[in-house]
């Protein structure tokens, strides 16, 4: 069967998945850009107001948006270099034909086995009982800087094994004659890992930074499970979740939250374009 008579049957394949993906996605994403210049408390009475819940952002007495917007920021920033670090140096040594490599495997990548909710309330218990011992107080009362750095602690056990897999498969994807060549010539280790592994690993990279982005800044089960609801620890999508249902305070609630939804998905797009142009124009060919 030539190229020709597959095409014809491209649409009756296509067609499920396109209609599914419509009705999930496309569909609610329009839904939702309208309903962010509307009053609402549900879809059926919707009522435009234009940028009315944009200036209320950044103009309401309790505006707490920028304020997350950096944390979450901070937060990102810190555990994509924390994370991905860490899980290369992961990898790194557990491709060096160590006795129980594949031992070490298992058990750092088991972490990302946990549900997002049940690792929150584990690492709750956890810091709960470090705080008593040594602080004097439990770990929620401990203020919003251990808050931060406890989250950070949580996701940083969480995603570092799941990405050091990406990263062993980048390495051992390596050609064994190039790295013997540069053995021969006479390239120091350190050598080898910085012109060699690391442009022959940005394929991994551009897959570890796109998915520790997306998940870090997307972040809301775990923060829940440890943090509760705070304004000293909420990241964007907590503070995007208490606006929407704050409608006994503001009747612009569920707009405003909805209008938050809508920057917040352009900046996380935005981001990860940009990261993804940056990290793919120093990918080289095998």
């Amino acid at each position: 069967m030539n190229t020709k008579s597959y095409r014809k049957y491209f649409p009756i394949f296509v067609l499920p998945t396109l209609l599914a993906f419509t009705l999930a996605f496309i569909a609610p994403f329009i839904m939702g850009l309208y309903l962010s210049f509307c009053k609402f408390k549900t879809v059926k009475d919707a009522t435009w107001v234009g940028f009315t819940n944009y200036i209320k952002i950044f103009t309401a007495k309790d505006a707490t948006f920028v304020d997350t917007l950096l944390r979450t920021t901070k937060f990102t920033i810190l555990g994509v270099i924390i994370i991905n670090v860490g899980a290369f140096l992961l990898a790194y040594f557990l491709t060096k034909k160590l006795p129980g490599t594949n031992v070490f495997r298992t058990i750092f990548f088991m972490p990302n086995l946990i549900g997002g909710i049940v690792l929150g309330y584990i690492w709750k218990e956890i810091l709960d009982t470090f705080c008593q011992k040594f602080l004097g107080h439990v770990f929620g009362y401990s203020g919003a800087n251990y808050g931060f750095w406890g989250l950070l602690i949580v996701m940083s056990w969480q995603l570092m094994g799941y990405m050091m897999i990406i990263y062993i498969a980048g390495i051992q994807n390596i050609p064994e004659d190039v790295l013997e060549a540069a053995r021969i010539d006479g390239a120091k280790p350190i050598q080898i890992l910085g012109k060699i592994t690391l442009p022959l690993v940005m394929p991994s990279i551009t897959i570890c930074m796109f998915l520790s982005i997306s998940n870090l800044f997307k972040l809301y089960d775990q923060n829940y499970a440890l943090n509760g609801f705070s304004t000293k620890t909420n990241l964007v999508a907590m503070d995007i979740y208490d606006t929407f249902y704050n409608h006994s305070v503001d009747e612009f609630a569920e707009g405003t939250g909805q209008a938050k939804a809508v920057i917040f998905f352009l900046l996380v797009a935005v981001i990860t374009f940009l990261q993804l142009r940056l990290t793919r124009s120093k990918e080289v060919e095998q």
